[in-house]
């Protein structure tokens, strides 16, 4: 083991008291009140969201804001936003593991499962906005009794098989690294509905020497798959943009930028489920300060590198000569939209300069407050490169404003209540922390420190 993980847990724990803990946590569940408010909460904005697609689909996608030439709106800056997201897991998880980097063992189990239901969040977004939601299956390669084939030269087409491939490799992913721990919850399990369900789903798991190794071996080939598909898929979602020749959008340096984008809005919501989970269910003797430390340097980092992309957008513009960039980028910045810029700039880099002091990345509230000053600032950002570019058309005779609309903010907010019922489901049922890596990085450290 590598310096780098010691001092991440505490010594003085033992590795049955941890195994106990993580499963007491399916088990026992000793934060029902709690569970139960955010539940009925989450319940109340998934309603919201079923209610927003019938009318949707009773009425179309004219009860949105969407106009001529703003025909892209809340519904692919939101698509964009939750896929951004959803890379963190990913990242947190297989990123680290094929590094070597012990301290994601904490942290990893909820990041992944963060990671499932922000992809299926962004997922819908692309079929609520097709308007004929009931034909998608005409995108998909089946046998072509009508003649019809996927028109495979189409960008909603790469969406599709981005998104898919993405949610595909994250699932197997997510599940192979959870089999030997619902083994270990089927093992402590004394009442029988626990027995049978956690027996089923750890897939006969015995901890043989012959499981271990072919355990190892899926385990790193999936995070082998999982780390390119961070960077295509959301590369993908920005040539989307880069594509087309809207000013604003047409960037080379769009891919890249993206990607980063996405990673630090990911990183500042796995920092807020961390440390939600830890003062929910007392596991500050598994995700320490030092957790916290490291996620906000990695943050601060993140989001520093993204900071590059917003100097080189209008090194770009102003390198270029093109007039109708800069006018776009000096639109964006005191045009209609400029509350837009401005929100995206300060939230998501003025607080992040407090995280430079390690006090303030081991202190639980601040770096809440700070990441979740960095979740709004992403989703003005992702706002404003849509809006900013689309509502000044070529012509003067076609601009228009955006408004979104009530049916277009309760399909958001229905959204975040489709990520959080399965997500608090999954807290209810598995355990969130990775009990056998954990119980590992605590022999190592034990090893290290008597050695």
């Amino acid at each position: 083991m590598t310096d780098r993980s010691s001092g991440i847990l505490s010594l003085r724990q033992s590795m049955g008291g941890i195994a106990d803990q993580l499963t007491g946590i399916p088990l026992r569940f000793p934060a029902r009140r709690r569970w139960w408010i955010a539940m009925l909460v989450a319940l109340a904005l998934l309603l919201l969201l079923i209610i927003s697609t019938i009318e949707l689909f009773t009425r179309g996608v004219g009860i949105w804001g969407i106009n001529i030439p703003v025909n892209w709106a809340f519904a692919i800056h939101n698509y964009v936003w939750w896929l951004g997201i959803g890379h963190a897991g990913t990242l947190i998880s297989a990123l680290l593991l094929l590094t070597g980097s012990e301290w994601r063992n904490s942290l990893n189990r909820f990041a992944e499962t963060m990671t499932l239901f922000a992809v299926l969040c962004a997922g819908i977004y692309p079929v609520l906005h097709l308007g004929r939601p009931w034909y998608l299956y005409w995108m998909f390669p089946y046998p072509a009794t009508m003649g019809v084939w996927p028109q495979f030269r189409s960008p909603l087409e790469w969406d599709i098989w981005a998104v898919l491939t993405y949610l595909t490799v994250s699932l197997a992913f997510w599940y192979t690294g959870l089999i030997p721990d619902l083994a270990s919850a089927r093992d402590r399990a004394t009442r029988r509905g626990w027995q049978i369900f956690f027996g089923i789903t750890a897939l006969g798991w015995r901890g043989s020497a012959a499981h271990w190794q072919r355990w190892s071996q899926a385990y790193r080939l999936t995070a082998g798959l999982a780390v390119p598909l961070v960077v295509s898929v959301h590369s993908e979602v920005s040539l989307l943009f880069a594509a087309g020749q809207i000013p604003g959008w047409h960037s080379t340096i769009f891919p890249p930028y993206f990607v980063l984008g996405a990673a630090f809005s990911g990183f500042a919501v796995v920092s807020i489920i961390a440390i939600s989970l830890r003062s929910w269910f007392g596991l500050k003797n598994l995700v320490t300060d030092q957790h916290l430390d490291l996620l906000g340097m990695v943050l601060l980092a993140t989001g520093l590198m993204t900071a590059y992309g917003y100097v080189f957008e209008v090194f770009d513009a102003f390198y270029s000569g093109e007039p109708h960039e800069m006018q776009t980028l000096l639109d964006r910045a005191a045009g209609a939209y400029a509350w837009t810029y401005w929100g995206a700039v300060i939230l998501n880099f003025v607080p992040l300069q407090a995280l430079w002091w390690r006090r303030v990345r081991q202190t639980g509230w601040t770096l809440m407050l700070i990441s979740i000053a960095v979740v709004i600032g992403m989703w003005l950002e992702r706002y404003m490169i849509l809006v900013t570019s689309l509502y000044r058309d070529f012509l003067v005779s076609s601009w228009s404003h955006f408004t979104p609309t009530f049916w277009d903010w309760s399909t958001y907010f229905g959204t975040i209540g489709l990520f959080l019922v399965p997500f608090l489901l999954a807290i209810r049922f598995i355990p969130m922390i990775s009990i056998f890596e954990t119980k590992e990085l605590l022999h190592e450290e034990k090893e290290q420190a008597h050695g």
